[in-house]
């Protein structure tokens, strides 16, 4: 790792107790300089108190609890806000609930040496989704249809396991991305391609969820491709 750059790794975690006490350990263990950061929406299942008492052994670990739910894209957001007033370099963000492996950050922090932004993708050679079923296909599809209309050149576009190089992206910021809920994920490519910035794909391994809940709502790939659409009149 540059040891020159600060890096910030950050999830958004609602009731992932199970989850997210490996994920700071292995965050840790793989990318030790890194500073982390978790942001709460005061899950009832007390996530945040394991991240409490983490935090006395990894000092590099930061925690924001918010008072209720307020959403996947405004916790994204609000950890971009903060990795410019803190200034750090990059901002690697990913899912609480272990279905991106930390194993994989190093890789994510070698290519924002060279690129302004980088997404993990399980649909280029190499990359991996592990899902089954009737989630894999709508997976597989959706991306598909995205690539599509969109006519952007990304073969993934909803996965949250993504690297910004803040400095780089000088006029570019998560406020910008109008979509909200999960289409945030797509959106955010929408801007980074309005913006002319180079999208790199990586691959990654995508695994599915082996303890807790999907917070995903069913409606959501409804809401997805209704934004896909207003993006396509609107370009």
């Amino acid at each position: 790792m540059n040891d020159k750059k600060k890096v910030l790794v950050f999830t958004a975690s609602y009731n992932e107790k199970d989850n997210i006490e490996k994920l700071i350990l292995e965050i840790n263990k793989f990318l030790p300089e890194a500073f982390i950061l978790i942001i709460d929406d005061n899950s009832p299942d007390q996530t945040s108190d394991i991240v409490e008492k983490l935090k006395t052994n990894i000092p590099k670990l930061n925690l924001i609890t918010r008072e209720k739910k307020l959403g996947l894209d405004t916790a994204h957001k609000y950890a971009y806000e903060y990795a410019i007033q803190k200034n750090y370099d990059y901002l690697i963000t990913m899912d609480a609930d272990l279905s991106h492996n930390p194993i994989e950050l190093t890789n994510f922090v070698k290519n924002l040496e060279d690129y302004p932004f980088v997404i993990g993708s399980r649909y280029i050679e190499g990359g991996k989704c592990l899902m089954k079923g009737s989630r894999l296909m709508m997976s597989k599809i959706g991306n598909l249809v995205i690539k599509y209309f969109s006519r952007i050149e990304s073969n993934e576009f909803t996965t949250s396991y993504r690297g910004f190089d803040i400095k780089k992206l000088k006029d570019f910021h998560l406020n910008d991305v109008k979509q909200t809920g999960y289409s945030f994920f797509m959106g955010t490519l929408f801007e980074i391609s309005k913006k002319k910035f180079t999208i790199k794909e990586i691959p990654i391994t995508f695994y599915d969820r082996e303890k807790g809940v999907s917070k995903i709502p069913k409606l959501e790939i409804f809401r997805t491709l209704k934004n896909l659409i207003i993006f396509i009149f609107k370009k």
